[in-house]
């Protein structure tokens, strides 16, 4: 062994974060971004386009109207569409837009359903659509009351939907869904229809499709 002498060892330099506490501190600022991005990614959109997915018949346009006041007389219709939007944060922003085919009339029963889309009715010829377009929305995130304009049979007319969120969250096809339930009590004397009809119960189910 040498005496006298210093010895000297030559030790590699450490790469700048990847020494005994780099390593460990980037890879822990890694995972943590990584676990927020996800969250973040798995949250609903707080603001949110919808289409109603009715070509899917996730949604219901039902109405029920009394029959000489012994019983009720259920119906649908077949053919709508339209959009919503849904903002958690901001409710007063919620919005909808409906068309109806009014010609689309089905109460399971031919003959019932020829007479209630004649011009005795609803006449469809001349008035193909009913349309409901929202102007506000007074509530929370979760329900509330869709103010709009109904037009039914020629005849345009303020209503107010009480709605409520049924649910929302991913479909097994990779999409986002959000569904609500709205009901309105009608009276037919109010759009030009016979008075002696009475009230129409409409309910609504619709499961819209972020977009």
């Amino acid at each position: 062994m040498p005496s006298g002498k210093e010895i000297m060892i030559n030790t590699p330099h450490r790469k700048e974060g990847f020494g005994k506490r780099g390593f460990p501190t980037m890879f822990k600022n890694w995972l943590y971004a990584t676990v927020i991005t996800a969250l973040l990614l798995s949250q609903p959109a707080t603001a949110a386009e919808y289409a109603i997915d009715s070509q899917g018949q996730h949604a219901f346009v039902t109405f029920k109207v009394s029959h000489l006041g012994l019983s009720y007389i259920i119906g649908h219709f077949n053919r709508f569409d339209g959009h919503f939007r849904f903002d958690a944060e901001t409710p007063e922003n919620n919005e909808a837009t409906v068309k109806i085919q009014a010609n689309s009339l089905d109460t399971n029963h031919a003959e019932r359903d020829k007479h209630l889309k004649s011009d005795e009715y609803l006449n469809v010829v001349d008035f193909p659509e009913i349309n409901f377009i929202s102007s506000s929305f007074e509530g929370d995130d979760k329900s509330g009351l869709l103010h709009g304009e109904l037009s039914l049979h020629g005849v345009s007319k303020d209503i107010s939907i009480r709605v409520h969120q049924i649910g929302e969250g991913e479909d097994p096809w990779g999409g986002y869904r959000s569904g609500f339930q709205g009901n309105v009590t009608l009276s037919a004397g109010d759009f030009g229809l016979f008075a002696w009809i009475g009230d129409v119960e409409v309910e609504l189910i619709v499961e819209g499709i972020r977009q």
